[in-house]
């Protein structure tokens, strides 16, 4: 089995280079049971002591389990063989083999498991503690013991252990934000990012600054928080695989809210209308779901607008509603963060289920 992760380099610092890599394939399989044992009682003065072989041990079974410490699958990326232990064989004296130990495999929340001969979804592990059975281990074969009957007092037969499960398997990985940062490359998505939480993505002057999507925990006032996440820039195209929006347009599939970022700026001199309708038609090409999430609009670098005409002819031609901010000097940053902690909670509490005794809807 040969595997495919997806690779991409992130220049961190000079002389580094970090990994994102959210699609591998992996070949799994569960330990073996033992085998049962032949064996006859032998003792001084115990003659014709009878058949005493123990049974084999249980092959480990193959788990994965959603980990909050993990945010990649860097660790299939150089290890492509996955094996539980076998099941220990059967002794004399009646004694067992000892069942091999699980597989437990941690992976990253957001991590899709698919059969990959029958290109089959076995589980979305979308929450932390999450835990899926994917291999069965097999079980131990029976000792002549067992095999001892009135008519066959001395059998001299006993069973192999039966072998495990085993599955090739293709794993996916969708990042799991409250907030999914969009629009053209160089329209200042890592910046707000920046500014709005602790993460440190790239920030350069050239397109496609940012190589791998980065998550960042926006913390507000009273214990608030909730997670953005900064995807590359999307180009026209990118649904058919066009820049770098085809690989890491899935990652901002599980977000609830979408923040749209126009630059009233471009320095390619596009229209920034004209680059909202591409992004826009992007998205709905490559899912539905995508593009009817809830969407708000942002014209970022303001403080380059001191007049505000530039933000008034969008709004005209655009929407009204659209939020003026400037990412570089913070300006708004505030409101917007504050206005997406409201919008989350309501979908929230939209989305959770009515408590017993009360019909939706009744206080």
């Amino acid at each position: 089995m040969v595997p495919i992760p997806t690779q991409r380099r992130n220049p961190v610092r000079a002389g580094a280079v970090a990994m994102f890599v959210d699609e591998a394939k992996i070949h799994v399989k569960a330990g073996d049971g033992g085998n049962g044992c032949i064996s006859f009682r032998r003792e001084k003065f115990i003659a014709r002591g009878g058949p005493d072989g123990g049974d084999g041990g249980h092959g480990g079974h193959v788990y994965f389990h959603a980990v909050p410490d993990k945010d990649t699958l860097l660790d299939f990326a150089g290890r492509h063989h996955w094996r539980a232990q076998d099941g220990g064989h059967g002794q004399g004296k009646n004694m067992y083999g000892a069942d091999g130990k699980d597989l437990v495999i941690p992976v990253p929340p957001g991590t899709l498991i698919y059969d990959e001969d029958f290109d089959l979804l076995l589980k979305d592990l979308s929450e932390v503690g999450m835990k899926v059975l994917v291999c069965r281990g097999g079980k131990g074969g029976r000792g002549n013991r067992a095999f001892a009957t009135s008519t066959n007092q001395a059998p001299r037969e006993a069973e192999p252990g039966k072998p495990g499960q085993e599955r090739n398997l293709r794993l996916q990985l969708k990042l799991i934000a409250d907030i999914g940062l969009v629009g053209m490359p160089n329209a200042g998505k890592s910046t707000l990012l920046s500014r709005c939480s602790a993460a440190r993505p790239k920030i350069a002057s050239y397109p496609f600054t940012t190589l791998e999507p980065v998550l960042g925990i926006v913390e507000l006032s009273d214990f608030r928080r909730f997670v953005m996440a900064d995807i590359p820039g999307l180009i026209e195209g990118a649904s058919q695989g066009a820049g770098l929006g085809h690989d890491f347009l899935r990652h901002i599939e599980r977000t609830q809210i979408l923040v749209h970022i126009l630059d009233l700026m471009p320095t390619d001199d596009s229209d920034p209308v004209a680059n909202y309708h591409a992004i826009r038609n992007e998205l709905a090409a490559y899912s539905r779901t995508l593009a009817d999430k809830e969407e708000i609009i942002v014209a970022n670098k303001i403080d380059l607008d001191p007049d505000g005409t530039r933000l008034a002819d969008l709004r005209a031609r655009l929407r009204p509603d659209i939020l003026p901010i400037s990412a570089a000097t913070g300006r708004g940053i505030k409101e917007l963060t504050e206005l997406l902690w409201h919008r989350i909670q309501a979908l929230r509490a939209a989305e959770r289920p009515p408590a017993p005794g009360r019909l939706p809807g009744q206080a």
